[in-house]
């Protein structure tokens, strides 16, 4: 790059920040300014208000702070129920950037011949998420593409939308000490800024295709890394239909959604320390289940994997603390639940501290410790599962805490909390112990460090 055009492209960066700051803290700063403020003068707080007018504000602001909300409602008491409960309504849905615009992005990407490069390329979004928009296309072979284009100025976005999350997040700690969310907001940085880099992103594909290799139920896309870069990701068309377009399809049908929706999550975790940390609805789409009656009685029904933006990969003694939880939950071992949470990187365990730990461990673990053919609820509404449980903890935290929750274990209760919404939505009945059994039955340390080393190796990831 000309020595000249350095400064011209650091200072329209710090310029994009500078805006992004402006917005952000016009929208949001004065739903949690006029939180903090009630709560400082001793007045009640209108909470249902103040969550609706943040939910307004991240709304209009589109970007990532909206991905970030949607995730931070997802962890348990980090933030009051009524402001997660709103921001688990905002989808992730931008405003698309027209053809003019696109045309200039894609020029930046593949250079001036780069429609050349497609044989058709549709001038209308397919969809349009928080980072980036969706473009159908075509192969000069016939294949079907879907390219995913990044907006532009996202670094800039992403760096300004989380510095507001941790003042945040500090506000938070110093209203209500119950958590001390340093660790989570590292988490939630480093994950954010992965998603940023496209040839990461293609990487996970191609863990992904390794370790799912001969699992019918769960499709992986192929990438093209002639059409990516950076900034660009040209994947595979998968076909497909969104997963609430079957909650009222026979139970059959729902029961086979569930159980590629777990083996999906749980076999690479189990198997290779890897999991999907974004299980929202957008990111997967449903095959094979339209048409049941005239479906083969030999044909798979499952899920396509669309986005591996959001993928942590954990050390192998992480996974055996999931093991070691499980079995200490199952067989009263006190013993070994304090070993699996201090493998996890939990301090200073209290008597208090662990029995809140227990109340949610138990409540996460539940289906899979009962042998039996169950729904996910098991008879609770579905609005007040787990509700009474965070309230549980809250209390005990607010009196013994605070307690740092190690960043490993974000998202991972955000995977096992999203799939569990899942599992509500479709009415799943199905026995998770033996699904969660057969998972890790040949779980051993050695082995998952061997598979993931090699599986890790086989994508360019180290």
């Amino acid at each position: 790059m000309p020595k000249s055009e350095k400064p011209d492209r650091e200072k329209n960066r710090l310029s994009a920040r500078a805006a992004r700051y402006a917005r952000v803290g016009a929208n949001v700063g004065g739903v949690a300014v006029r939180y903090a403020g009630r709560r400082l003068i001793g007045a009640k707080s209108d909470r249902a208000a103040e969550a609706t007018a943040l939910s307004s504000a991240l709304g209009r602001l589109k970007g990532p702070l909206m991905k970030v909300a949607q995730l931070m409602s997802t962890i348990p008491d980090l933030l009051p129920p009524e402001y997660a409960v709103e921001l688990q309504k905002l989808q992730s849905e931008a405003p698309p950037m027209g053809w003019a615009f696109v045309k200039r992005r894609m020029t930046a990407e593949l250079g001036p011949d780069w429609q050349g490069k497609f044989a058709s390329f549709e001038h209308h979004p397919a969809a349009a998420a928080s980072l980036g928009q969706v473009h159908r296309a075509l192969s000069h072979d016939g294949s079907r593409l879907a390219c995913k284009l990044q907006y532009p100025d996202m670094e800039s976005a992403v760096e300004a939308d989380l510095q507001q999350l941790g003042w945040l997040l500090a506000i938070r700690r110093r209203l209500d000490g119950a958590l001390d969310t340093r660790e989570i907001g590292k988490e939630i940085g480093d994950r954010v800024r992965e998603e940023l880099d496209y040839r990461r992103e293609a990487k996970h594909v191609a863990l992904y295709r390794t370790m799912l290799d001969g699992i019918d139920i769960v499709r992986v896309p192929r990438t093209w890394p002639e059409l990516s870069t950076g900034r660009l990701l040209t994947l595979d068309w998968l076909d497909g239909s969104r997963m609430l377009a079957h909650k009222d399809d026979p139970l059959a049908v729902r029961n086979a959604l569930a159980t590629a929706m777990f083996t999906a999550w749980w076999l690479p975790f189990s198997r290779f320390g890897v999991i999907h940390g974004d299980p929202h609805l957008g990111n997967y789409t449903v095959f094979g289940a339209n048409g049941t009656r005239r479906r083969k009685p030999s044909a798979p029904i499952g899920i396509n994997l669309l986005d591996y933006g959001c993928i942590r990969i954990f050390p192998p003694k992480f996974v055996r603390g999931v093991a070691d939880l499980y079995h200490g939950l199952l067989h009263d071992d006190e013993d070994l639940v304090v070993h699996a949470y201090e493998t996890w990187g939990f301090r200073r365990l209290s008597r208090d501290l662990i029995d809140a730990l227990n109340i949610w461990a138990r409540f996460i673990y539940g289906p899979l410790l009962d042998d039996r053919v169950r729904t996910i609820a098991d008879g609770v509404a579905p609005a007040e599962y787990g509700r009474r449980e965070a309230f549980r903890v809250h209390q005990l935290l607010k009196q013994n805490g605070p307690v740092t929750v190690p960043r490993e274990f974000v998202f991972m209760d955000r995977a096992a909390i999203g799939l569990g919404a899942v599992f509500l939505h479709l009415r799943a009945e199905l026995n998770f112990y033996r699904l969660f059994n057969e998972a890790i039955e040949d779980f051993s340390l050695d082995r998952v460090a061997k598979r993931q080393q090699t599986a890790l190796a086989a994508a360019g990831l180290h």
